[in-house]
């Protein structure tokens, strides 16, 4: 009890719940008439909304502190990728219908958003119960910046208008607008992104299970020495032009997607290294994939994968880390974990992905989609970045 009790209050969490409690005295700084208690109201009634603002920068600057925290202690808890979108969202939530209640915002502003997080929150929940990760891409995380910052403009609106001149006026507050609906535009972007990427969940499109087999057995065919190399020379060059270093860490290939990376003359300045973790023990010692996740959930799961990743994150000096574990066959399937079942695991400074692919041919075949998939994530991952 005291094991999982030390485990669960990580300081990533302690930060993450401490934003939570600090959304009741924001509200109370920006709504409250506070002011009155002093002696001098106007002067703090001047003060109000900057004092508002400087809280509510705070708690949203927190939201990097405790992604850090988790990702370079190894620390990612399932608690706290249960509460630290939930903090995000509420204090989110709490600015957006504070400026309602102050009559500063219109509510449709707060419509569209709010609207945006329940149909998001939704497909993730139907995600998770099939074991699918939807990947978050750019158009979230600016979604975010951005709502931060007109937040914070609307809050301080009516006070820059007051301390300006007359003429800076309109500039004021047609810049607030104008990042508002950048922020809401991007909103809904991020939405429909999500949408698409989940369309085969929600029954839209050709599902996974009805792909012509024809066409996958021509795409096993393309995978081959030629094509992975080609494919490892330019997460390389990608890597290289963007400065950044790569970590693999891998259990069913046994070092098969370092060895294609490392392969490549002048690869050592772009590959930091790899980690082979065949067993769990060396899962746990090498990676600091935690004995109780590996106990709960099984070597392969999206849980040991992730763990995996940021592991090798946490114990190299890369900017972005794959990780796979799965079952290559003949032998090792277990229930609901068909041979070809392979978990992948992509971290970088932002935090971590994973992703599920069920893979059909022989062992050495499996193997090579893995390598295959890895490295194509690792592209992908670094033309993010």
């Amino acid at each position: 009890m005291t094991k999982r009790q030390e485990k669960l209050w990580t300081p990533a969490n302690i930060v993450t719940v401490l934003r939570i409690c600090g959304v009741p005295v924001f509200i109370i700084v920006i709504l409250a008439d506070w002011p009155e208690m002093f002696t001098e109201p106007p002067y703090f009634e001047a003060l109000k909304p900057w004092i508002a603002a400087i809280v509510f920068g705070i708690l949203a600057a927190t939201d990097s502190v405790d992604g850090y925290l988790a990702r370079s202690r190894n620390e990612v808890t399932t608690f706290g990728k249960f509460i630290d979108p939930i903090a995000d969202k509420i204090l989110t939530a709490s600015a957006l219908i504070a400026l309602v209640e102050l009559q500063v915002l219109p509510s449709w502003v707060v419509i569209v958003i709010l609207c945006r997080e329940f149909i998001v929150s939704g497909m993730r929940m139907i995600a998770a119960s099939q074991g699918t990760v939807i990947a978050a891409s750019w158009y979230g995380k600016a979604k975010t910046v951005f709502q931060i910052i007109a937040i914070l403009l609307f809050i301080l609106k009516d006070s820059l208008i007051a301390n300006l001149p007359a003429s800076m006026h309109g500039a004021v507050v047609w810049f607030s607008w104008g990042v508002m609906i950048i922020a809401v535009a991007l909103t809904i972007i991020s939405m429909m992104d999500y949408l698409l990427k989940a369309s085969s969940l929600l029954g839209f499109g050709p599902d996974d299970d009805e792909q012509d087999e024809d066409a996958f057995e021509e795409q096993i065919v393309k995978i081959d020495a030629v094509s992975l190399n080609a494919l490892a020379s330019e997460v390389l060059s990608l890597a290289r032009d963007r400065n950044l270093h790569i970590a693999t860490a891998e259990s069913l290939t046994g070092g098969l997607i370092a060895s294609y990376l490392t392969a490549i003359a002048g690869s050592s300045d772009v590959v930091s290294g790899g980690f082979i973790t065949y067993t769990d023990q060396m899962k746990h010692e090498l990676l600091g994939v935690d004995n109780q996740t590996l106990t709960s959930y099984g070597a392969v799961s999206a849980e040991v994968a992730e763990q995996m990743a940021l592991g090798a994150l946490a114990h190299s000096n890369a900017d972005i880390a794959v990780s796979v574990t799965g079952i290559a066959g003949p032998g090792g399937a277990e229930p609901g974990k068909p041979v070809g079942t392979v978990w992948m695991g992509i971290s970088d400074l932002y935090g971590a992905e994973t992703k599920l692919f069920e893979f059909s041919g022989d062992r050495e075949a499996v193997r090579l989609q893995t390598v295959n998939e890895a490295l194509t994530a690792l592209r992908d991952a670094i033309q993010r970045a």
